[in-house]
């Protein structure tokens, strides 16, 4: 039987959204795996996927937006769809995309990035929190409000 590993929530208050991606997609990618970044607005996804490919010259990520000919081959896929079109062993979700425990069953990884300054992220981020525990999936609560990654709960 698979261990069910932790979904890692990251608030994020200090580094941009794109810049948090790129470090958790980098060590997702190490680890062998391929992801899914789950949005929920397709014009934001658009916005995210050119801003990753903006990153500097010496972390080249790639990666492709849903909805192209070659989906299943993206080693990182960005869409609002639930369906696992790249085979992705990782979920990051944004922009308060939705995770539920089937997502979390099936994948190795799960992380829920939530903008730290936006109430209605902080809403649906809590609102997560409380469905996957009350599932009995465990998490993780990761903040940067000292300036780097630090674990400040887990449930």
């Amino acid at each position: 039987m698979k261990t069910v590993e932790p979904v890692k929530f990251y608030h994020l208050t200090q580094r941009p959204l794109v810049d948090t991606l790129r470090l958790l997609v980098e060590k997702s990618r190490g680890a062998g795996w391929r992801v899914a970044i789950r949005g929920t607005d397709r014009g934001a996804l658009e916005a995210l996927d050119h801003a990753l490919w903006q990153g500097p010259e010496d972390s080249f990520l790639p990666h492709g937006l849903a909805g192209g000919a070659h989906d299943a081959e993206q080693p990182v896929l960005l869409g609002i769809d639930a369906a696992n079109v790249n085979g992705a062993q990782c979920v990051m979700a944004v922009h308060s995309a939705e995770v539920g425990a089937d997502d979390v069953a099936a994948m190795e990884r799960v992380f829920i990035l939530f903008d730290g300054y936006d109430e209605e992220a902080l809403t649906h981020a809590r609102g997560q929190w409380k469905a996957l525990t009350a599932a009995g999936i465990p998490t993780q609560y990761w903040s940067e409000e000292s300036g780097r990654w630090e674990l400040k709960r887990e449930a």
